[in-house]
């Protein structure tokens, strides 16, 4: 997928709430992450602003593998953080299905498709060794889940088609217009292939109404 079909829009509009979207397509990196390990969110940076569950006297579990991608500074202290979260475990995915994702070798990246969320995170009370706020935009994959796995064991880019839900994301339009900006500059690719310079960069957006049975084009 080049550009924003409105032929797969209406196939995921029959199953996605009315409501008004940012509707964005994006390549980047997946990396697979285990809860509790070097690379999880909810152990590390969350833990440096929030501090551990008082409760527990541990970092929150977010109880199911997932997927990081992107992240990079906002302003001063705002940080962007990006993950995709699927609906079925990686373990439980076709591994011959994967494999022949991996297998292939064709130029342009495979596409999959996620509702997603943008969050603007605060703590209200400074505990934690590092006070900011995290902006967290979140995918909830909708179709593809053989195709993100393939692309994090390959290190291989992959495209996704991101249906950003405005109505119960807790952001304002100016944060989403912020956000769209920030993942689409070059500077702080941490998570992507140092490599590949178009990873970061290739982003199309829009906004789209759904309240008539249909994703409408809206003025931005």
């Amino acid at each position: 997928m080049a550009g924003i079909d409105d032929e797969v829009l209406r196939v995921y509009e029959k199953v996605l709430p009315k409501s008004e979207y940012t509707v964005l397509l994006i390549d980047l990196a997946p990396r697979l992450v285990e809860p509790g390990d070097a690379s999880d969110y909810f152990a590390h940076e969350q833990v440096t602003t929030w501090g551990v569950d008082p409760v527990v006297g541990a970092a929150e579990n977010p109880g199911t593998p997932y997927y990081r991608t992107f992240e990079t500074p906002v302003g001063r202290k705002q940080h962007l953080y990006e993950f995709i979260v699927p609906m079925v475990p990686p373990a439980r995915n076709d591994t011959d299905r994967v494999d022949e994702y991996s297998a292939d070798t064709r130029g342009e990246p495979a596409t999959a498709v996620a509702s997603s969320l943008l969050d603007l995170l605060q703590p209200a009370m400074d505990e934690g060794e590092d006070y900011y706020e995290h902006w967290v935009l979140t995918h909830f994959l909708l179709d593809g889940h053989h195709k993100i796995e393939a692309a994090a064991r390959a290190g291989r880019p992959l495209r996704l088609l991101s249906l950003v839900d405005e109505r119960i994301s807790i952001a304002e339009a100016d944060d989403l217009a912020a956000m769209v900006h920030a993942r689409s500059q070059p500077e702080g690719r941490e998570a992507l292939a140092a490599d590949d310079a178009r990873q970061g960069r290739a982003l199309i957006g829009r906004r789209a109404r759904h309240d008539q049975g249909d994703l409408r084009d809206r003025p931005a």
